[in-house]
């Protein structure tokens, strides 16, 4: 990638626009983007007023970069596009296709939220466009640095578990009550529901642990009264490596079950509750706070490793959980602008985890397991499988 000739010539910090400043870019974009070294909040895209408000109470003058500045919509920003760095797109799902392309088009690097697009040629056209300008485009996928997530990684890489033979994720709330919005319509072009929301995260763990999908069975429905989207949905991932990931997004879990479990040759891994991350963030915490541990959990939440024994009474090893670590994608995404570092997150990784969210939609709508074949002319690194058209009926 080329890095801007103002990000890299002066050292200065890199210069970000935020579009959106709702759940996504008020609470995960703006606190991280201000707390990582070397960048900005320069620009937050919001016309209301109460937002614009809340930005300026939360983030007072930078010492290299005083001012934030404030505008109504994301056109004032390509108009002043060598004022910026980099263009952060947290609005609502429906608009991320046409603002990272515009973005591109001014000659912006760009990270978005997931899911980046609403399917995955989208995605792969996006890349494409980013792949010609030169420029980063870099999806938000800030689960790989959740504390369980580390873990795991790293007792798979040492061969704590054995040969891993099934995977088992649990993104769980209990919600009864429908909250609206775009996140919960059932308009298509939305973009909302579980499988698209919560879903854009299990599946990405699954295949950043597994790799390809060759094969995608699921089960998606509305439970709630009054709800319009997906609140309860399960998919099941068969990997090109024999693994089998089964992963489960709901809104209507009253008794919540296990995060991870995680079954191998010899060993299995079982770990309850989610990073803290999210809540501090929530709570107005922020990461690189003196005095403050960040990503931090308590021992008695720790999982458990073990054969045999059920980590409910007591059975396994506890294993000390690795810190979370959200800031480390946008330092990532700093040094990769400023062209000293690799992309955190592709859009064709991202494309990846739309294929096998397409082809669950289809799965669940049409009651039959959807086989994938990898995408042609694609590196093994982001390998992406789509779907053949083959089905089997359920």
């Amino acid at each position: 990638m080329t890095p801007k000739a103002s990000a890299s010539a002066s050292g200065a910090p890199l210069r970000v626009a935020l579009v959106g400043y709702g759940l996504a870019g008020s609470v995960f974009h703006a606190p991280l983007i201000a707390a990582t070294e070397g960048l900005v909040l320069d620009t937050v895209v919001t016309s209301n007023e109460e937002r614009r408000a809340e930005a300026r109470a939360a983030y007072p003058d930078h010492p290299d970069h005083p001012d934030l500045r404030f505008a109504a919509s994301p056109d004032e920003l390509w108009e002043r596009a060598d004022e910026l760095d980099l263009v952060v797109i947290a609005s609502p799902n429906k608009t991320h296709v046409a603002l990272a392309t515009a973005a591109l088009k001014a000659g912006l690097p760009v990270v978005v939220d997931k899911p980046i697009a609403g399917t995955a040629a989208e995605a792969r056209e996006l890349a494409a466009l980013a792949e010609e300008r030169g420029l980063l485009l870099s999806v938000f996928q800030n689960r790989r640095w959740d504390n369980d997530f580390r873990t795991l990684a790293v007792l798979i890489a040492e061969g704590e578990l054995g040969e891993v033979q099934r995977f088992e994720s649990r993104f769980e709330r209990w919600r009864p009550q429908p909250k609206g919005g775009w996140r919960e319509s059932g308009d298509p072009e939305e973009i909302g529901g579980l499988l698209y929301d919560l879903g854009s995260h299990v599946v990405d763990q699954a295949l950043v642990l597994f790799g390809p999908a060759v094969q995608v069975y699921a089960e998606s429905d509305v439970r709630r009264p009054g709800a319009a989207a997906d609140d309860d949905t399960f998919i099941a991932i068969t990997h090109a490596n024999g693994v089998r990931s089964h992963l489960y997004v709901s809104a209507t879990t009253a008794q919540l079950g296990p995060r991870f479990r995680v079954l191998g040759s010899t060993a299995g891994y079982v770990k309850y509750g989610l990073d803290p991350q999210e809540a501090a963030l929530r709570e107005g915490k922020r990461p690189g706070t003196a005095g403050e541990p960040w990503g931090e959990e308590v021992e008695e939440v720790w999982g458990r490793i073990g054969s045999g024994e059920s980590p409910l009474t007591g059975g396994g090893t506890p294993v000390r959980t690795l810190p979370g670590d959200y800031p480390a994608y946008y330092a990532a995404v700093a040094a990769a602008v400023r062209g000293a570092g690799e992309n955190p997150v592709t859009a064709l990784q991202a494309a990846a985890a739309l294929d096998v969210l397409e082809a669950a939609r289809r799965s669940a709508r049409e009651g039959v397991s959807v086989t994938l074949l990898p995408h042609p002319d694609e590196a093994h690194h982001d390998e992406a499988p789509h779907a053949s058209g083959k089905e089997h009926r359920a």
